[in-house]
């Protein structure tokens, strides 16, 4: 492991340590409950950055994967009862062969073409669950917590742990991709598709593995959903506001590091917490569009690529 590696890790130790720190520290609950949004985005962010960010794919089915996640968790709370961890396996390996099939009939299309395609994606899943009456259907359904596991007093830390701890194996995922053989073939796809197959690259596979990857990532983040809301109906779960932020968010960041998601998560995810507390919660897509249209006009690049720059001109000088 390179001397960055170890950093990285010993930084992800030192963020769960926190966030177990302030769990057991502090006591007001909302903290949590506003903070477990900003963490979920940093998943959904890191996971749309894969297959939109590094393979240059835009992807508007973020909400379909993560409403997936959601219902898998409530199908599985009221057929076996399964405890929050084997619902989160459950969900990504049910998000991750979902993407693999969404990839194989989507794949092929390219550009504006690919993104209605996702989108659509997302009415047909939601119009599926709604027409499914074990979970609920239209009208949604109510979930019973189980009692809170030791060393928690709520759910509401316990489910933010559990969010930092997937946020970082998500990002610890998309850094090793973005390093990796893996990440410079996805590079290679979206600079120039034609000619990263001439020379060799394994271009479907590496999208389909992308597209698997980003799923089943989404669909674990959407899992605990059940639990925090105690409540799932499908217009929240396949919202399509999930979606927006989760391709807002990395352009913001900067879709060429995997650092640019997080940035844009924690960024834009901790501006609509205080929005929706302070003016009203209707406002959030506006701050989004905001944003995005201010970082793509004023730093086409994100945060990191605005970071470079200025770090470059300081060494110049």
């Amino acid at each position: 492991m390179t001397a960055r590696g170890y950093r990285f890790w010993i930084g992800a130790a030192i963020v769960l340590s926190a966030a177990c720190v302030a769990a057991a520290v502090v006591k007001n609950e909302y903290y949590f409950y506003a903070a477990y949004v900003v963490i979920q985005f940093v998943v959904l962010a890191t996971a749309w950055n894969i297959l939109g960010g590094y393979a240059g794919y835009v992807n508007f089915g973020s909400s379909a994967f993560f409403g997936v996640g959601a219902y898998i968790a409530v199908m599985l709370i009221k057929w076996l009862n399964l405890p929050l961890g084997l619902q989160i396996i459950a969900a990504a390996a049910v998000g991750g062969t979902l993407g693999f099939g969404v990839g194989l009939l989507t794949l092929r299309l390219r550009g504006i073409f690919f993104s209605i395609a996702t989108v659509a994606i997302t009415i047909i899943l939601e119009t599926a669950v709604i027409n499914w009456r074990f979970v609920g259907g239209a009208t949604g359904i109510q979930i019973l917590r189980p009692p809170v596991m030791e060393p928690f007093e709520s759910y509401t830390k316990m489910l933010f742990v559990c969010m930092v701890l997937l946020a970082i194996i998500a990002v610890a995922i998309a850094r090793h991709i973005e390093t990796s053989w893996i990440g410079r073939g996805l590079r290679a796809i979206r600079d120039n598709e034609e000619a990263a197959e001439c020379t060799g690259v394994p271009t479907l596979k590496l999208k389909l593995a992308a597209c698997a990857i980003s799923g089943a990532l989404m669909s674990a983040a959407g899992a605990p959903l059940a639990m925090y809301q105690s409540f799932v109906e499908p217009a929240s779960a396949f919202n399509l506001t999930y979606s927006v932020s989760a391709l807002a968010m990395p352009i913001i960041g900067g879709t060429s590091h995997w650092l640019g998601p997080v940035l844009g998560a924690l960024l834009l995810g901790s501006v609509q917490q205080i929005v929706t507390v302070t003016v009203s919660s209707e406002l959030n897509v506006l701050v989004v569009g905001v944003l995005l249209v201010v970082f793509v006009v004023a730093a086409p690049q994100g945060l990191v690529g605005l970071f470079t720059k200025v770090k470059d001109k300081v060494k110049g000088n």
